[in-house]
């Protein structure tokens, strides 16, 4: 088993493992981590990343962020971008849930005006927005038409009147990544997925009601960008993914790739989780699009989820939501792999960019971005845990290091089970309310599992993202109202 002994210091907040340390290494492995991060990592990750550095077509480096852990196959917060013509595709570089990703809202409200209100909030957003294992949404349509929802994303929610036409801008890929193909997915895949459009799911998901302090924005001018303007104001930030879907889609081809990988390709791997195709064969080319579905989904999850928190402001407050702002900044993906085009050893290349737990981060001037973020470069959400609030990040210049990746999220430190060993919900609920985070959640032993002590400290991850130049502090969050599945 690795350890991180095994790493060569290349920076305060950069370690390194060589190509020679393990047969079949094709690129150096890199860490971004500060010297306590990579501590308190398991030496899990530090195999997972060497040997996600043997996949062919792999170029640059095989990177995982400062909040990595253990995953299945990649580790979570790996990052891994694959030459597009000679390159594999890998669900365990991507992940079951498919574009699990976080979304940002800003109201004009500050904490004064939501404080007495607060309780009434939660406990109906706990109703309208679904969570928990196998819940189900609001949203009630067929097969057929869940099938046109995963190839249009968000822009069939707007088309259909769950949300406002500025919602697409300030969502990643505009709502709807294109060749997204609803051929390629199984009837499973459609029959775990089309009754969960709004819901939140379980884990580590949840819906948070947060406050923005003065003392607590890094960067005011990009936070006035950002639209961050009041003391205390009042913000809403949820995470989900595409749900029991996504899990079906990764599985179903998971399955498929562990038949042809060997048997047709030749590929010889060191771990079958993490099982691939060359990105241009047949298989590939088809998860690529199944995969995109999924993406899609999830922006259409999100989306209707915004729209279910835009009712519940609209009926505590009895007033218009675009009243409240309820502007959103951004939605943003991790769970993807996207092609992208980067500049490698001096030359524009197309690139498979894997991000597994990790965050596009593109700095100023990319033309992915829209016009709104094109100076500032694009907004970054980074989710800590319930208890100890999260970030809102920017993309900057020195981001290429990475392809423009950095942290998605605190990243754990403790097992679900050693997390229910150790801490008890009903407890854990009274002792957040009485430090002023109203909590309603589907399982107390779900609960248990999210306990601030079981997640790296996000203040520490999100310094070394800094500290290494692949994404800037702009505000932190603090919750002060949560829904969790």
């Amino acid at each position: 088993m690795a350890s991180v002994r095994d790493l060569k210091k290349v920076s305060d907040t950069v370690w390194e493992i060589p190509p020679s340390y393990k047969d079949g290494m094709r690129v150096p492995a890199r860490i971004y981590a500060t010297e306590r991060l990579i501590r308190e990592m398991d030496d899990g990750v530090i195999d997972q990343v060497t040997n996600v550095a043997t996949l062919p077509g792999i170029v640059g480096h095989a990177f995982c962020m400062p909040d990595g852990h253990w995953g299945y196959g990649f580790p979570i917060g790996g990052v891994a971008a694959m030459d597009a013509r000679s390159g594999v595709i890998s669900p365990g570089g991507i992940g079951f849930d498919v574009n699990c990703g976080m979304r940002l809202v800003l109201t004009n409200l500050t904490f004064g005006e939501v404080r007495e209100r607060l309780r009434d909030l939660v406990d109906r957003l706990f109703e309208r927005v679904p969570a928990g294992v196998g819940s189900t949404g609001l949203l009630k349509i067929s097969q057929d038409e869940f099938r046109r929802v995963v190839e249009e994303g968000a822009r069939w929610c707007v088309r259909n009147g769950y949300g406002w036409d500025e919602d697409l801008e300030r969502t990643e890929e505009f709502g709807c990544i294109s060749g997204a193909d609803a051929s390629k997915i199984s009837n499973k895949a459609v029959e775990r997925g089309y009754k969960q459009i709004g819901t939140l799911g379980s884990g580590n998901h949840y819906l948070e009601i947060q406050v923005v302090k003065p003392e607590n924005i890094f960067d005011p001018q990009l936070a006035r960008a950002f639209g961050i303007t009041l003391p205390e104001q009042v913000a809403v930030m949820f995470h989900c993914g595409s749900r029991g879907f996504g899990h079906q889609v990764a599985t179903d081809y998971l399955q498929l790739f562990l038949k042809v990988m060997e048997k047709k390709y030749g590929i010889r791997i060191l771990d079958r989780e993490l099982a691939c195709a060359p990105f241009n064969s047949p298989e590939g080319r088809d998860y690529f699009a199944a995969m995109k579905c999924a993406v899609n989904m999830s922006f259409a999850n999100r989306q209707v989820i915004l729209h279910r928190v835009r009712e519940v402001f609209s009926d505590v407050f009895g007033r218009d939501p675009s009243e409240m702002g309820l502007h959103q900044v951004y939605d943003v993906a991790h769970n993807t792999a996207k092609l992208e085009e980067h500049i490698f050893d001096g030359q524009p290349r197309q690139l498979l960019v894997h991000r597994k737990g990790a965050t596009r981060a593109f700095g100023p001037g990319a033309h992915a971005l829209p016009p709104v973020y094109r100076k500032t470069g694009q907004p970054v959400i980074v989710g800590g845990s319930m208890e100890t609030g999260s970030y809102l990040l920017a993309g900057v210049e020195t981001g290429s290091q990475t392809f423009f990746s950095t942290a998605h999220g605190s990243g754990r430190t403790m097992s679900r089970k050693q997390a229910k060993r150790m801490f008890q919900g009903k407890q854990l609920q009274r002792d957040m309310e009485g430090r002023g985070i109203y909590v309603r959640t589907v399982s107390f032993s779900g609960l248990a599992e999210e306990a601030g002590p079981a997640y790296k400290d996000i203040d520490e991850v999100v310094g070394a993202t800094e500290l290494a130049g692949i994404s800037r502090r702009v505000a932190r969050l603090i919750p002060v109202g949560n829904v969790k599945g």
